[in-house]
C-alpha cells in the first residue's frame, strides 16, 4: 500500500472499534475560555449555486472551530429557539445562540455532572444521544459502552437518575443507543447503532413514558437501514413523522449520510421498520460523520439541522448545516 493510504487507514482504525474508543486516557474536558468561531460552507464546493439534496433545500451551514483542544466530537443536538445545545461523545457540552446572519453569540462550555462509572475516562461519558424537554425541565442522555439512559435537569447541570434497561443488555458496547427520540405523545424510542448480539437487524425499543422511571419497554421492533449504513440519530418532525439519520464509512476515508422518513404508526410490536430515503449527503456534496439531528418549524417551513462528529481528527470537521424539508406528506413510510 502507498504511504498515504497506510496513514489514512491507521488514522481510521479507531473508527472500526467505534468512534468513542479512547483507551484509558483521562477524559479531556472543555476549559473556561468559551470561544468558538463559525466559517460558512457550501453544499457543493464545486458548484456554489447548488442548493438541492434530494427533498432538502440547503439554507446554509458553518464549520465550528475553537482553540480549546477538547472541542469537537458532537453526537447529539437540541434546539430551543435560536439557542443550540451540542453534546459530544465524551460528555462535553457547548451552548450558543446562532443569529440569522450565522453569527455566534453567548458561547458557554460545560460538562455532564454525572453518568456511568466515575467519569475519569471517555468510555464512562460516551454520550451519544440526547432529548431535552425545556418545558418540563428535564433532559435524557443515552450512553454507549454501558448501555444506560440518564436523566438530568434541562440545563444538564444536575443529574437526577440513571438506568441500564435489561432490554439493552445485549446491545454492543460500541453499537448501542446512538439513536433516541421523545415523541409528542410522551413515548420514547431508541434504536441500536449496530446489530445486538444474536440479532439479524438493529433493534428498536419503545417506552410508554420516561424510561428512567420505568426501564421496561412497552415493545420492541426491528430496524433495517440501507446496506452498510448505521442509524446515528432520530427526531420527530412537527408533522409527527420520524426522521432518522444514517451514516456510512468507506475506505480510504470517506463518510456518507442518508435521511429517511418513518410513519410513527409503523412502530409496532415485532414489526420490521424501513424508512423512505429523502436525501443523501455524499461526495461531491459536503459530507462528514453527521451524528446529530434536530427539527423545528420556521413559519410554514420544516427545518432540519445536522451536526457532525469530527472524531477530533484533522481530516474531519465540526459542521452545522441547515436544510428546509420539501417533502409531501402523502407517502407513508414502510413498516411490516
Amino acid at each position: 500500500m502507498k504511504r498515504s493510504v497506510v496513514w489514512l487507514t491507521v488514522m481510521a482504525m479507531p473508527l472500526f472499534v467505534g468512534a468513542g474508543w479512547s483507551g484509558d486516557a483521562r477524559l479531556s474536558l472543555l476549559g473556561d475560555d468559551a470561544r468558538m468561531t463559525a466559517r460558512p460552507v457550501m453544499l457543493d464546493p464545486n458548484d456554489p449555486a447548488r442548493r438541492r439534496a434530494g427533498s432538502l433545500t440547503f439554507m446554509g451551514g458553518v464549520v465550528l472551530t475553537s482553540p480549546d483542544p477538547a472541542f469537537g466530537g458532537y453526537s447529539a443536538m437540541a434546539l430551543d429557539g435560536d439557542r443550540f445545545t451540542l453534546l459530544s461523545d465524551d460528555g462535553n457540552i457547548v451552548r450558543f445562540r446562532l443569529r440569522s446572519d450565522w453569527r455566534i453569540e453567548d458561547v458557554r462550555f460545560a460538562a455532564l455532572p454525572a453518568g456511568p462509572a466515575t467519569g475519569w475516562t471517555k468510555r464512562s461519558r460516551d454520550s451519544e444521544s440526547m432529548v431535552i424537554d425545556a418545558a418540563g425541565n428535564r433532559a435524557w442522555v443515552g450512553f454507549e459502552q454501558f448501555n444506560q439512559i440518564w436523566r438530568y435537569d434541562a440545563t444538564l447541570t444536575t443529574a437526577q437518575a440513571g438506568v441500564a434497561p435489561d432490554a439493552m443488555a445485549n446491545w454492543r458496547s460500541n453499537g448501542g443507543i446512538e439513536t433516541m427520540a421523545r415523541l409528542a405523545d410522551g413515548r420514547f424510542v431508541a434504536i441500536s447503532e449496530s446489530k445486538p448480539h444474536g440479532e439479524s437487524l438493529r433493534v428498536g425499543l419503545v417506552w410508554a413514558a420516561d424510561p428512567v422511571d420505568d426501564p421496561v419497554p412497552a415493545f420492541r421492533f426491528r430496524y433495517r437501514p440501507a446496506p452498510r449504513f448505521d442509524p446515528a440519530d432520530m427526531t420527530q418532525l412537527p408533522d409527527g413523522r420520524l426522521i432518522v439519520l444514517e451514516r456510512r464509512f468507506d475506505l480510504p476515508f470517506r463518510w456518507s449520510n442518508r435521511l429517511v422518513l418513518i410513519d410513527p404508526r409503523a412502530l409496532a410490536p415485532d414489526s420490521i421498520v424501513e424508512g423512505r430515503e429523502i436525501a443523501r449527503l455524499a461526495s461531491p456534496l459536503i459530507h462528514d460523520n453527521f451524528e446529530g439531528i434536530a427539527a423545528r418549524r420556521e413559519g410554514a417551513a420544516t427545518v432540519i439541522w445536522l451536526v457532525s462528529d469530527d472524531n477530533r481528527l484533522p481530516l474531519q470537521r465540526s459542521l452545522l448545516l441547515k436544510f428546509r424539508l420539501d417533502d409531501r406528506h402523502d407517502e407513508p413510510s414502510a413498516g411490516r
